[in-house]
């Protein structure tokens, strides 16, 4: 087999994985919808997600024989998990209790518009026309998909709403700080290992909780699966497939693929929940997926 063709073969492999990985976020809300039904509570969801996908993560690492983080790269992977990775979570999941799946999906994918504000900050990085113009897509974006929601006459009939839709834009802001410091910090670990630690820390964040707390086990099976599904399928899988597509074709395709997430995210709430969204709000989603498709083609310039 040629040259040629065996980088076509390994191009297009990055690309499936890339996208599998993103349909596989993507579903996360929904499942999350599901095992919310069950009874389940927000703290017991993410300590028993994060708990499953750190013991599966441990497994790879020894298999592949990949070296763990030491010193101070350990600590600061362990802040991040239990405050980074912790604090997009338990805000993405309110996020998803409190208003449509679907919105909070689209609001989660501001985050890589607030990374290249944060990068301009904090990692010296220029902000280009290209990344103001995306910034400023990014802000109308929310605005059209946000507006509608919380109205005057939708706070009235549901106030949740706007506070789950307020956490959404937490849960992005969270998510943005967590790729700025993974960022400062990708040189000195293996991918796999990093996730690893900060999955781990999560969870002992979330096991420590819901211990304190009580836990509230879900009370059916289906429920079950989707909490078991959240953590292999949207955690787990997920995350490895978009590392191993990370190193097919690079971080800047990578980055433009993964904006199928929300898209996914919508579609399957509107054919599996039946969400549905005005035409304002859907050309405000459609602006936050430009917005970050630009930011990650303005990042590669």
């Amino acid at each position: 087999m040629s040259a040629d063709a065996t980088d076509t073969r390994r191009r297009n492999a990055g690309i499936a994985f890339v996208v599998i990985s993103a349909v596989a976020f993507g579903a996360m809300a929904i499942l999350a919808r599901f095992a919310f039904a069950s009874g389940v509570d927000t703290g017991t969801l993410l300590a028993l997600r994060f708990a499953i996908a750190a013991m599966v993560m441990i497994m790879l690492v020894r298999v592949r024989g990949l070296p763990v983080p030491r010193g101070s790269t350990l600590g600061v992977l362990v802040a991040l998990g239990a405050l980074g990775y912790g604090g997009q979570a338990i805000c993405y999941f309110t996020a998803l209790r409190l208003a449509p799946a679907g919105l909070a999906a689209l609001l989660l994918y501001l985050h890589p518009a607030l990374v290249a504000l944060l990068a301009a900050v904090f990692l010296r990085e220029r902000l280009t026309v290209a990344k103001l113009a995306a910034l400023a897509l990014a802000l109308a974006g929310t605005t059209l998909t946000v507006l509608p929601a919380i109205g005057a006459g939708a706070i009235v009939a549901a106030p949740q709403v706007a506070t789950g839709l307020a956490f959404a834009v937490a849960s992005a802001a969270f998510y943005a700080v967590y790729i700025v410091v993974a960022a400062a910090i990708g040189s000195r670990a293996a991918a796999l290992p990093m996730s690893m630690v900060v999955t781990a820390s999560a969870a002992a964040v979330f096991i420590g909780a819901t211990l304190l707390r009580g836990p509230q086990w879900p009370q059916t099976a289906a429920g079950w699966l989707a909490v078991v599904a959240i953590a292999l399928l949207s955690t787990v899988l997920a995350i490895t497939l978009y590392f191993a597509g990370l190193e097919r074709i690079g971080p800047v395709r990578a980055s433009t693929l993964s904006t199928v997430e929300p898209l996914c995210a919508v579609v399957l709430a509107a054919l599996v929940l039946d969400e549905s969204m005005s035409a304002v709000q859907l050309a405000g989603g459609a602006l936050i997926v430009v917005a970050a498709v630009l930011i990650a083609k303005a990042r590669a310039a």
